[in-house]
């Protein structure tokens, strides 16, 4: 039955009022008498290196992973979960060679860096870019989920989902980045732990219904039995699903220009660390990393589980009443399955994993914003307290905007391809106008604003291509045009560098020396750890 029973509210609700009121403890304990808007949007100074590694983790795990990537799960198998592991590898490039430059140049916010390195016209792009992309695709996509799970799981209507969710993570929002970065740990917490019940109840349950007892290595084993196609990591061409996941693209393509342009060029991600010194953000990124390879765990195998289920017959009335189902609805109706009192702890997993994202990506709107449109074009002068209470509209007002355009995704199959691909139109521009603005001196202001005026249309025309020409033209995986666009707009930008050289100003000048880039022994261990478990699941599941 999709209804939340008296035990799964009380604990629900438990977890609510935690979060509240920590966040309501911080905020009161950490505040200053003169409020400082580098404090409220970068909680300058004031985040540990937990602190850090979990408020970067509950930004990125959101019902994106509990619903979309349970949801790839069910359709495609343990490939999905290249976005997770390989995402771990690149926190360590990033955290060895890019959190270093931002850090040393004092960097608060991507266009500010883009200000610095090129000019206010190529900030002001890419700002609105990322505006534009937070609100209308981020936001709206975890909204969307988030209530799309929940209305499944309660008898709350999706429409007041959506009201719900918007409102709990604007209350969070509106605390700044200290109250954002200490109640994620909270948040980071809960959802592990519900996450881990969740797949362990799920594999309990199937291996029940094979004969195994409640015995989750059995479970384990029935997984690999019934569904050998779901546990590969790389396919060939003749996949059906090359087109989502193409091959060793998700090891040094698409998926690695994702990635760093993800983690290493994306405001709501790398705010974490802007505010730490070096040491700290580092170890702070490790422990992400390392949290990272826990993500498919509670989030894929949950959703081949219920594509064993699913193909078998059982429990097949529960996941459509027409007998069809939606990859998307794979994790709704999992927590549907479980017992009152879990059901709770895993409906608090899901709403802190939306929240904390939410949460996170509101905070970077209100950043970029105030920072980087309301100060430099509307109020140059605006005081500390002016820019606070600006940046808490741009929440309130861009969390609106979503929730009004979020009833519009509905018609969505595989809401995580969505997110990945659209998010893909921008990112080969963005990692390649960091990229060479980080490490070649050469690269111009009209190379970079080519970068950034191309990269949506470029993406745009191969991905219609094939339409236009009526198939002459091949349709590619986005993975693929990503590698196309990253390639040209690298190319164009050393072309046009190149023959109209420019002469960087001293304010101009980022400063990059290797002895940025050296690594404790600590570090370099945490992070060969990492890589050799990745080394061992792509072997084992290739």
């Amino acid at each position: 039955m999709n209804q939340l029973q008296t035990a799964d509210y009380i604990v629900f609700f438990f977890y609510f009022i935690v979060v509240s009121s920590y966040g309501y403890y911080i905020y009161h304990k950490k505040k200053s008498k003169n409020i400082s808007s580098k404090d409220f949007f970068l909680a300058e100074g004031s985040l540990t290196w937990w602190a850090i590694g979990a408020s970067l983790i509950a930004s990125n795990i959101s019902a994106e992973h509990f619903i979309g990537m349970s949801g790839s799960g069910f359709a495609l198998g343990l490939a999905i979960a290249s976005y997770e592991w390989m995402a771990a590898a690149t926190l360590i490039i990033v955290a060895i060679f890019i959190i270093p430059v931002y850090l040393k140049n004092k960097i608060f916010t991507m266009p500010q860096f883009l200000a610095t390195r090129y000019n206010d016209k190529v900030s002001t792009i890419m700002a609105v870019f990322w505006l534009l992309v937070y609100v209308f695709v981020n936001l709206t996509s975890i909204i969307y989920l988030g209530a799309l799970a929940i209305s499944s799981i309660s008898n709350i209507s999706f429409e007041w989902c959506i009201v719900g969710l918007s409102i709990f993570s604007m209350i969070v929002t509106l605390g700044g980045m200290k109250v954002i970065g200490y109640t994620d740990v909270i948040q980071v917490l809960v959802l592990i732990i519900g996450g881990l019940v969740t797949t362990y109840l799920a594999l309990s349950l199937l291996s029940n219904e094979y004969g195994f007892g409640n015995d989750i290595f059995a479970g384990l084993s029935v997984l690999r039995k019934e569904a050998p196609e779901h546990f590969h990591m790389i396919f060939n061409s003749s996949d059906k699903y090359y087109d989502k996941l193409p091959g060793l693209s998700v090891l040094i393509g698409g998926m690695l220009i994702n990635n760093l342009a993800y983690w290493g060029c994306n405001q709501y991600i790398v705010q974490r660390a802007l505010g730490a010194d070096l040491n700290t953000a580092r170890k702070g990124i490790l422990f992400a990393a390392f949290l990272k390879l826990l993500v498919p765990v509670i989030a894929v195998l949950p959703g081949i589980v219920m594509f064993v289920l699913h193909n078998k017959g059982l429990f097949q009335a529960e996941m459509a009443s027409d007998g069809v189902i939606k990859p998307d609805h794979a994790y709704p109706t999992l927590m549907n399955l479980l017992p009152p009192g879990l059901k709770g702890v895993a409906f608090a997993a899901l709403t802190a994993a939306i929240v904390a994202s939410l949460a996170g990506k509101a905070n970077s709107i209100s950043t970029i914003f105030s920072l980087d449109i309301y100060k430099k074009f509307f109020n140059k002068d605006a005081s500390d307290r002016k820019m606070v209470n600006v940046g808490r509209w741009a929440v309130a007002i861009s969390m609106t905007i979503a929730a009004i355009v979020t009833p519009a995704l509905k018609s969505l199959d595989q809401a995580y391809q969505f997110i990945q691909e659209y998010v893909g139109f921008i990112s080969p521009g963005v990692l390649a106008i960091f990229l060479l603005g980080f490490f070649w001196k050469r690269t111009t202001s009209a190379a970079a604003m080519v970068g950034a005026l191309i990269t949506i249309p470029l993406s745009t025309v191969l991905k219609f291509l094939p339409v236009w020409t009526n198939g002459a033209f091949p349709d590619l995986p986005f993975f693929n045009r990503m590698e196309i666009d990253f390639v040209v707009i690298v190319l164009l930008m050393i072309g046009i560098s190149l023959s109209k050289p420019q002469t960087l100003t001293n304010e101009q000048a980022i400063e990059v020396d290797t002895s940025m880039f050296k690594i404790s022994t600590s570090f370099a261990i945490g992070s060969l750890l990492i890589v050799g478990i990745l080394t061992a699941l792509y072997t084992i599941f290739w």
